[in-house]
């Protein structure tokens, strides 16, 4: 397995060369971390990485993450190496514009990149997620003879990773459920952008991962480039089965310059005259650039024949599994695609307005109990807060290590803990495996934690859907340190973020077929502690919509729009309004996503030219004027006290709106109403 020779020197050092190369043409990127990582990436991949560059979506591959996403001229020169499609001109159009080789990977964009990273501590993270999913697909797929799922996954992470909460947050979580095919490589490079590491990061990193569960080596020389004690690391990392591993590599970062060691070589190109003399070091030639050894190349040909050689195996397998296990393959098939449950609509719950108020996060967990069943693929579980989130259905099993007695890996419901950020980025680790749709829970305000996580999911078009509860000051008591009065609009203005706000049992249904149906994109489902009425006209299809008429009048004078649990107090207004002779309209609006994507003409149906519009909602009125000319809500902070009490301090009750409606009228008589449907 170690066996390294002067081939395998030369094409550490080409890997090294190259990283010069590539971002000495860009005049743009990070040349030292690639230069200080190239021996534990070769050995990583000449030795222990199973993949085919031919069908980079293989089920089983092993998974690869470059945590420290700066360093990915390093990924993608191997991936050239290896055979993916990343070519010669990729990596000279490095960092330019719509080029295959962005400045940091992104997943979807690049084949054979795994996941989205840059943002330090995501990678590691979200590398958690993978471990999960393969944890858990064996235990629900595998059988005696036919192993579906038996990947390790890999990541290279470096001193910025480790200082990131998002890492520590997972890796406990990691070393708590035992995921003993999780490997990482931690490049000590001992240097950051702002100098040394002594200046603010000199923890022992190996005891804090003792700490967590980890099993922890130390390789005291990451630079050599016949990396047989990395090989001999990573090989005694495989063989503890009950605990991640951790790898502390020493390295130099830029090794070879002359501004190794420094954080001069962190990001920057090296400059003509150091990668001149890199080059006569190493014994390449200092003309040449980009240039690579067929003997590399050669090399490089054994990962290839390795990958094809196994996935043929495995497609042999499967074919065996299919015919001895025709549901559970049909299942496979199914969930590979990314297709949801063909009947999805029909298990989904529906109301009347006979039907007594509940909670919309109540509703939730009917929808959960309902589906959890008929959709295998849903996995997840909530910060700590499930009798709150109420994310738990009756027939869950916890994912847990078997030998904690607390579960199995063939669990669904996943106990984060307080831990938001990892939370996130877990789920992104969950989707970005495949044939899973991860959901997580927590009250809305907490989202906030986790945004760096929530972002990639939106970036990297990650189907993750978040299930967040006290959704606005009717959380009442806790006052404004909880109630998220900022947080949808923030959510709102996350491109590819799909945001639901729905206002009784048909809306929460239809909310979850549209996340469950968005296979490409996150969705925020903003939940109520507080009950609501079902009401007259709601429905799943308008949902689906986006926004929909729920209560029309020909000659109205105004229209109240609504959210959430705010819809039933706009039909309340509504209602008074008729009584003191103001005829009035109410509008639906629990996705605005979704509603931008529909027509201008069904738009127009719903906010009819003419007519004013109020909006109602007891978050922020931050992003209502996109449709309403007044809005009811707030420009401040909550207030704790019963819930009651807070709406009637901030104005959000039927007197309130029945005043603004009635000041707006008022105001646009005899004037031209301007058309918000109308941009450019």
């Amino acid at each position: 397995m170690t066996n390294f020779t002067a081939q395998d020197a030369l094409a550490i050092n080409t890997i090294r060369t190259l990283a010069a190369d590539v971002v000495q043409k860009a005049n743009s990127g990070h040349p030292g971390a690639p230069m200080g990582c190239a021996p534990m990436a070769h050995a990583v991949f000449s030795r222990f990485v199973t993949a085919n560059p031919a069908n980079p979506k293989w089920a089983n591959r092993d998974r690869f993450v470059l945590s420290n996403g700066h360093a990915c001229a390093l990924h993608y020169i191997l991936l050239h190496l290896l055979g993916y499609d990343v070519t010669m001109d990729d990596l000279k159009n490095f960092r330019q514009l719509d080029s295959k080789t962005p400045g940091h990977p992104e997943a979807g964009w690049t084949p054979g990149i795994e996941l989205t990273t840059g943002p330090l501590g995501q990678g590691i993270s979200s590398a958690v997620g993978l471990a999960i999913a393969e944890a858990h697909l064996a235990a629900h797929f595998n059988r005696p003879g036919y192993e579906l799922f038996n990947n390790h996954t890999f990541v290279i992470l470096g001193d910025g990773c480790l200082q990131e909460g998002v890492a520590s947050e997972a890796a406990s979580l990691a070393g708590h459920l035992q995921l003993g095919k999780l490997i990482a490589l931690y490049d000590d490079n001992h240097v950051t952008i702002d100098g040394d590491t002594n200046v603010g990061f000199t923890e022992d990193v190996c005891k804090r991962f003792e700490s967590y569960g980890w099993h922890t080596i130390v390789v005291a020389d990451g630079d050599t480039d016949r990396p047989d004690a990395i090989a001999e690391a990573i090989a005694a990392a495989k063989a503890v089965t009950d605990k991640p591993t951790i790898i502390k590599i020493r390295t130099t970062i830029g090794f070879g310059s002359t501004k190794a060691g420094s954080d001069k070589v962190h990001g920057a190109p090296l400059g003509a005259a150091d990668i001149t003399q890199l080059k006569a070091k190493l014994g390449f030639n200092p003309e040449a650039t980009f240039h690579v050894p067929q003997e590399v190349y050669d090399l490089y040909k054994a990962f290839q024949t390795r990958g094809a050689a196994a996935e043929a195996e495995w497609n042999a397998t499967f074919a065996k599994y299919k015919a001895a296990f025709p549901e559970l393959a049909a299942e496979f098939e199914r969930r590979q695609a990314g297709l949801p449950h063909p009947k999805l609509e029909e298990i989904l719950p529906k109301y009347t307005p006979a039907d007594a108020p509940v909670a919309t996060r109540k509703l939730s967990e009917h929808v959960l109990n309902a589906i959890a069943e008929h959709v295998p693929e849903l996995i997840g579980g909530s910060a700590d807060l499930t009798g709150s989130n109420l994310t738990r259905w009756k027939t869950a099993n916890d994912f847990q290590a078997p030998a904690t007695g607390l579960g199995t890996y063939a669990g669904r419901y996943i106990r984060f803990g307080v831990r938001e950020h990892a939370m996130a980025a877990i789920s992104n680790g969950l989707h970005a495996y495949g044939f899973l749709v991860p959901f997580n829970a927590t009250f809305l305000n907490f989202i906030s934690y986790a945004l760096g996580a929530t972002r990639l999911s939106a970036l990297s078009h990650h189907q993750v859907l978040y299930i967040m509860t006290h959704d606005s000051i009717g959380l009442g008591e806790d006052g404004p340190t909880h109630q998220p009065v900022e947080t949808l609009a923030t959510l709102r203005a996350t491109p590819n973020t799909l945001v639901f706000r729905p206002a009784d049992g048909n809306e929460v249904s239809g909310a979850y077929l549209a996340a469950l149906r968005a296979t490409k994109s996150p969705s925020v489902l903003a939940l109520s502690r507080q009950n609501v009425p079902h009401l007259q006209g709601s429905s799943i299809e308008g949902v689906l919509k986006g926004g929909y008429v729920l209560e029309e009048a020909a000659d109205a004078k105004v229209t109240l729009v609504g959210t959430g649990t705010e819809l039933s107090l706009a039909v309340d207004a509504a209602k008074a309004l008729r009584a003191q002779g103001v005829s009035a309209r109410v509008v639906s609006l629990p996705s605005w996503e979704l509603f931008e994507k529909q027509s201008v003409e069904y738009r127009g149906t719903v906010f009819r030219a003419g007519v004013p519009v109020v909006s109602v909602e007891a978050l922020g009125t931050f992003g209502w004027d996109r449709y309403a000319h007044a809005s009811v809500g707030l420009t401040t902070f909550g207030a704790s006290g019963p819930a009651p009490q807070v709406y009637a301090k901030f104005g959000i009750t039927v007197d309130g709106v029945v005043a603004k409606a009635k000041a707006v009228v008022e105001y646009y008589a005899g004037k031209e109403v301007p058309n918000k449907l109308h941009r450019f």
